[in-house]
């Protein structure tokens, strides 16, 4: 029988007694119905899922000893970074999902011309703590031992600016360059794909990647929505140059 995997934001090792947070003890004994004895496997990103098994329920939750420790290697030689324009409501979710089942180094959520999603420091806060937990549960659901980076919400200039020299970097653009065939990227490469929100990238955001070293990448004639967008890219240099290459 598959155990469900379950994310812990905390030290793991074998012989150790954890307690649960609140979520995951609810998931585990009031969904599952699992009890004193039955076993389960937690993972806090380390590369590894542990073995544990449940050895108290109280009021306040429950507690696991840690039993097993093996490690994990799910991740994709291809190392992605998604530069997301944030998209508004369960289109962030689920680009966040999707990626991170398709194996993205990491996330950068970011801010460009037309981004309709307002966000103060209090609002950014919420948001990222939101989007660090559906990418924990994503990796809980496709078996990965790491979770992908999530960087702050910040502007598009910023981001390009930071990325390492190195770093193949993709503007998905309809009237771009090059193509996922005429790519050649090497092995174990460093690519930056960026991806712009509902209103798509404008002229100004176009022009700071070039400046940045951007090239732009169709992937065919017709323009994809962004919650559609970058995981249609995604797939599809995992399968050529990632995980299927």
């Amino acid at each position: 029988m598959r155990l469900t995997r379950t994310y812990i934001d905390a030290p793991l090792a074998i012989g150790a007694t954890v307690t649960l947070p609140e979520a995951a003890s609810a998931h585990l004994v009031r969904v599952l119905r699992l009890g004193v004895g039955d076993a389960c496997v937690l993972f806090n990103g380390d590369g590894c899922d542990y073995d544990a098994r449940l050895v108290s329920l109280t009021k306040k939750g429950a507690e696991v000893e840690v039993v097993g420790r093996r490690a994990v290697d799910r991740e994709s030689p291809l190392r992605i970074t998604l530069g997301q324009g944030i998209a508004r409501g369960d289109k962030m979710d689920l680009v966040l999902q999707k990626a991170t089942e398709l194996g993205v180094a990491a996330v950068a959520p970011l801010i460009t011309e037309r981004t309709e999603v307002k966000l103060d420091a209090e609002r950014a806060g919420k948001r990222l703590a939101h989007w660090q937990g559906v990418l924990a549960s994503a990796c809980e659901q496709s078996g990965r031992a790491r979770l992908p980076g999530l960087a702050e919400p910040q502007g598009l200039a910023r981001w390009a600016a930071a990325l390492p020299r190195d770093t193949r970097k993709l503007v998905l653009d309809p009237a771009g360059e090059c193509t996922l065939a005429t790519l050649a990227l090497p092995a174990h490469a460093e690519v930056a794909l960026a991806i712009g929100p509902e209103g798509g990238l404008s002229e100004r955001d176009l022009a700071t990647l070039q400046a940045a070293g951007f090239r732009g990448l169709r992937l065919g004639p017709r323009i994809l929505r962004t919650e559609t967008a970058g995981l249609a890219a995604i797939a599809a240099l995992q399968a050529l140059y990632g995980d299927c290459g």
